[in-house]
């Protein structure tokens, strides 16, 4: 198992490489002068003599290889700059708006397993009845519907029409509710999909039939062994639904006003700060790639076969 968790590490690092040259080359080769854009944001008048010194500080003036390698150097010790904004350290900013976002996540992640988990296992179990063809249809129908028109959708019933909930900002519970859904709908469609086909897959798997054999009631069968066999693949979607509930994060919080680190990249990017925009898509991504290292690892602690096949003993 070290071996195996070893060999997947290693893998990341060119992976992590590639990715902080694609972001710092997408952005320095992009439309627009950061230097342009730091006097801009700054208030100072964009002359010659000012393009000269900005262009100098900001380290402009080097060939990109050179300038590529002096950021990665700050990358690796958590310096990205400071925002052309704000003029703070962009690291403390994201991280002092993290929080918000993860509770978020959290919340949403948690939603998407309590509604899919149960509907997938009930449409499995009523296969080509109404339960299935129900679950269905709201699987494709919500996958279809883009979750920045959802969220508008919510917030025209649930806080204009029937004054229910609150429409944006932060608070309690009741200010996450609609966020999550509209983050959580296509991951919990997905999941219903996924969780239907793996439960039908095991149904009939041996060791549902040796149960039934042994005289073990239906119910035992189901929960001891279809249902425990049937998670072993929602393991690895729960790792790509962190990334896209990350994602969503960025939609659900600029249309709800919800103070994160999705609200803030928005801003930055509208902006053109371009150390809180190399930061963020940084760090969205190390995120990203370390929550599917870690659902690798589960899944192949829970699957021995998964570790044999890639060379472990």
């Amino acid at each position: 198992m070290i071996r195996y968790i070893s060999k997947r590490v290693a893998q990341l690092i060119p992976l992590l490489v590639i990715v902080s040259i694609v972001v710092f080359l997408v952005l320095r080769l992009g439309q627009g002068d950061p230097a342009m854009t730091y006097l801009r944001l700054s208030g100072i008048p964009p002359t010659d003599q000012a393009l000269a010194t900005a262009r100098e500080e900001l380290g402009l003036n080097s060939s990109l290889p050179v300038q590529y390698i002096r950021w990665a150097t700050k990358a690796i010790h958590l310096d990205f700059g400071k925002s052309y904004v704000t003029g703070n350290p962009v690291f403390p900013e994201i991280i002092y708006y993290m929080p918000n976002t993860l509770k978020l996540a959290a919340f949403s992640l948690a939603l998407t397993l309590a509604v899919s988990l149960p509907l997938g296992m009930w449409a499995a179990l009523n296969r080509d009845r109404l339960p299935d063809h129900s679950t269905r249809f709201l699987a494709f129908t919500g996958v279809s519907m883009p979750g920045f028109w959802l969220a508008y959708l919510l917030i025209w019933l649930f806080s204009i029409k029937l004054k229910w909930l609150p429409s944006m900002g932060l608070g309690g519970p009741a200010h996450m509710i609609m966020p999550a859904i509209s983050m959580s709908l296509m991951s919990i469609c997905i999941n219903i999909r996924l969780i239907r086909g793996s439960v039908l897959e095991n149904l009939h798997a041996r060791w549902g039939l040796y149960g039934r054999l042994r005289g073990l009631p239906e119910k035992i069968v189901i929960g001891k062994h279809v249902l425990v066999n049937s998670l072993i693949p929602i393991v690895t979607a729960v790792g790509m639904h962190i990334g896209e509930l990350f994602g969503g994060a960025v939609v659900a919080e600029t249309i709800f006003s919800w103070p994160g680190v999705g609200r803030y990249a928005v801003s930055a990017i509208y902006n053109r700060d371009y150390p809180v925009m190399q930061c963020f898509i940084l760090m969205m991504t190390v995120i990203f790639v370390v929550m599917n290292l870690a659902i690798d690892i589960l899944y192949a602690w829970l699957d021995p076969r998964i570790r044999l096949e890639g060379g472990q003993s």
